[in-house]
């Protein structure tokens, strides 16, 4: 890719029941997404017309085949659909219900996501949401995207990241239960973790990082009185250890005053230990902007940082600002020079 091509990014529509199909249709409307990258939407054309008619949005021209060689996707210069036609009877497909078939459906399109972006064919992956119950439905033995794709591309080390103009936030350990996230943390996992963040900001804001890294426990652990001393024994050696590689980072710090105003102000990231962590103080303060990063792996991927919406799928309520912030931030990764790819 030059300095003045436009990347080609692959969006994968998402569960087809929910409102990917609508958020991927205000993505080709979108003016400034033509101009950032050439969108490549992966999925089903039949349900996006559906989608399309029931809405009054416009599809776009060119619908293709994967089996369309002359077709490459290198090739293309405006906005595509792949139509993979993973749904075999599509006018059965429902908006708003958890089924086998869109749990099926979605995870194909996630796959022919992951071989194209693996090939070279595109430069960067951008994922619709997916429902967690209809994977499970289809049998697919992943909990979300971000285990998908660390599995599917081999990745030795993986996480999430979740950033918005305000706060950016990863995770040690993301889509578990509460109870085993502490057998789940190791001061190797720490690292790697807050290894993956610093190159991030480095990449997004071509300078070096200023970190900090929550607790585990209610006042990171009161120096023992809570918890099984997960902070003494994890995470401050972990620290401890980005400090002797020349990383400037703080913590642990006691989780509810992490996200305070001011150090928000003076912190870069935040490395979360699970889920909620980081996600609840993230979305309170940009649900609608916020956007899913994959650190680690051999491709590009970034995603919306919302679910299916199952309760307002195919009505025309969707707000699409999470998706545009998506594609900018994979465009920006997939650029040559400063804030892209080394």
């Amino acid at each position: 890719m030059t300095s003045l091509a436009r990347p080609h990014i692959a969006i994968t529509m998402g569960d087809p029941a929910g409102i990917g199909p609508e958020l991927c249709l205000r993505l080709f409307a979108h003016a400034h997404t033509k101009d950032l990258c050439v969108p490549i939407v992966l999925g089903d054309a039949s349900i996006l017309a559906r989608v399309s008619q029931r809405l009054g949005l416009k599809m776009p021209a060119s619908v293709i085949s994967p089996a369309q060689p002359s077709r490459a996707l290198r090739e293309l210069s405006e906005p595509t659909v792949v139509d993979l036609h993973a749904i075999d009877e599509p006018a059965g497909i429902e908006p708003g219900r958890v089924s086998a078939t869109t749990g099926r459906a979605a995870f194909n399109y996630i796959e022919h996501s992951i071989e194209a972006a693996l090939s070279g064919d595109v430069d960067a992956v951008v994922t619709g949401p997916i429902h967690k119950e209809a994977l499970r439905a289809a049998g697919v033995p992943f909990p979300g995207h971000t285990e998908i794709y660390a599995a599917r591309t081999e990745a030795r080390r993986a996480c999430m990241a979740l950033t918005c103009p305000d706060l950016t936030c990863t995770f040690v350990t993301v889509h578990v239960g509460y109870r085993d996230v502490p057998r789940l943390l190791s001061v190797q996992r720490v690292l790697d973790v807050i290894g993956l963040t610093a190159a991030f900001v480095r990449r997004m804001q071509s300078r070096e990082p200023r970190l900090a890294v929550c607790g585990l426990n209610p006042h990171a652990g009161e120096h023992g009185l809570f918890g099984d001393r997960e902070e003494e024994r994890i995470i401050v050696p972990a620290i401890e250890a980005a400090r002797a590689q020349g990383l400037t980072i703080d913590g642990p710090l006691p989780p509810d005053t992490a996200f305070l105003p001011a150090r928000r102000r003076e912190t870069d990231a935040f490395v979360c230990m699970y889920h909620d962590q980081g996600h609840i103080p993230l979305k309170a303060l940009a649900f609608d902007q916020a956007v899913n990063v994959t650190l680690g792996l051999p491709i590009i991927r970034t995603s919306v940082d919302h679910g299916t919406a199952l309760d307002i799928a195919w009505q025309g309520k969707a707000n699409p600002t999470s998706l545009f912030e998506a594609v900018r931030i994979a465009a920006a990764l997939a650029a040559p020079g400063p804030g892209g790819l080394p």
